[in-house]
């Protein structure tokens, strides 16, 4: 039996002519495919473009630079760059840095603050006592007050005063070195510390309520200076000889003169200090350290505090955002000497201030 049949002349072009226009009238069913790693790359290049297209993209790209922190700093305080030692402020209580490194946690204080001249210690504990010590830790006396805040030692080396803060309302109160006479001297302040004038039993400088700067008697609570109101009152500050007095507040930094006249003056300022016991005065400005007139020391975001060294050759400079602290010599040759891993340093924690930096 012959089981091909004759296929008609054109049958087969016919044919082939109906089968691909059928495929191609199909909708092809899409092949299963991830497409999460391009889409994450091409969003990570978009943002990095566009962060280094704009201007305030290039500032985010400065400040995390600036952020790391000076290369090569040390991983341990080993010694301070010229004499006298440190009193620290941190999360775990106060702490005492000899020159050689070493540091000594004199227990479960704040608002710790040197004597005039590095003798002893004066700290606030559990918000309530005021405690006098020894740089070593031994204990010279406790005195009960209420709400006990930025205490403060002035005096000369045989006879000493300490001046507080307590609340509700902020005033000043005046206990003897010694623990005894305590008083209170005046009323109506702002929260900021006050400032013994340099070997002065009576002179007192502090904030009113508005920011205005007011120089006490003591004794008599007599005003002696009065300037006008400034916002944001933040730090008060003598010249080691006390004829100039510095004050540190929201819109700048001002000098004036026993008198309350303005010497010098500088907008945009958050923190400043008299450089070592000179009339010289160094400011922090939007990251640049400076003498006011002069080129800056050193540049960088989330500089926090200054302090001078005793002898005025050094700087300290705090800077939770890189975790260090930055050294920077402010006579020839400028050299900067950074250490790292502060906060672990001292207790971990929050970043701890620096009190102050005296002399033997």
């Amino acid at each position: 039996m012959k089981l091909d049949a004759p296929i008609p002349p054109g049958a087969e072009e016919r044919a082939c002519r109906v089968a691909t226009a059928a495929f191609s009238a199909r909708k092809p069913t899409p092949r299963r495919r991830s497409y999460w790693k391009p889409v994450v790359a091409v969003a990570v290049v978009a943002a990095v473009t566009g962060v280094l297209a704009s201007p305030p993209g290039r500032s985010v790209i400065h400040a995390i630079r600036e952020a790391v922190g000076v290369k090569n700093a040390q991983r341990e305080l080993f010694a301070l760059p010229a004499p006298g030692r440190l009193l620290v402020n941190s999360p775990r209580g106060a702490w005492v840095v000899e020159q050689d490194g070493s540091r000594r946690l004199l227990g479960p204080y704040r608002d710790a603050s040197w004597s005039p001249f590095g003798r002893f210690v004066v700290a606030v504990k559990n918000r309530y006592e005021l405690v006098a010590m020894e740089p070593n830790g031994k204990v010279h006396w406790t005195f009960p007050a209420p709400a006990v805040r930025s205490p403060r030692w002035g005096g000369t080396r045989t006879n000493t005063r300490i001046a507080y803060l307590t609340t509700p309302v902020w005033s000043m109160a005046v206990v003897a070195g010694d623990g005894t006479g305590n008083r209170e001297s005046c009323t109506g302040l702002a929260p900021v510390a006050p400032a013994w004038r340099p070997g002065s039993l009576r002179t007192v400088a502090v904030f009113g309520p508005a920011g205005d700067v007011r120089v006490e008697d003591v004794p008599s609570c007599k005003l002696v200076v009065h300037t006008h109101p400034e916002p944001a009152p933040a730090k008060l500050q003598w010249s080691a000889d006390g004829t100039l007095l510095l004050a540190v507040t929201g819109i700048g930094a001002t000098v004036y003169d026993t008198n309350g006249h303005v010497v010098q003056e500088s907008t945009g300022v958050t923190d400043a200090t008299f450089v070592g016991r000179t009339h010289r005065v160094v400011a922090l400005r939007g990251g640049d350290v400076f003498v006011p007139g002069s080129a800056p020391l050193f540049h960088a975001v989330g500089i926090r505090q200054i302090v001078s060294s005793p002898d005025g050759r050094w700087l300290l400079l705090t800077w939770p955002a890189a975790g260090q602290w930055v050294f920077v010599r402010v006579v020839a040759p400028h050299t900067i000497h950074a250490v790292s891993g502060i906060a672990r340093q001292f207790g971990g924690g929050s970043f701890p201030s620096v009190s102050g930096w005296i002399g033997e």
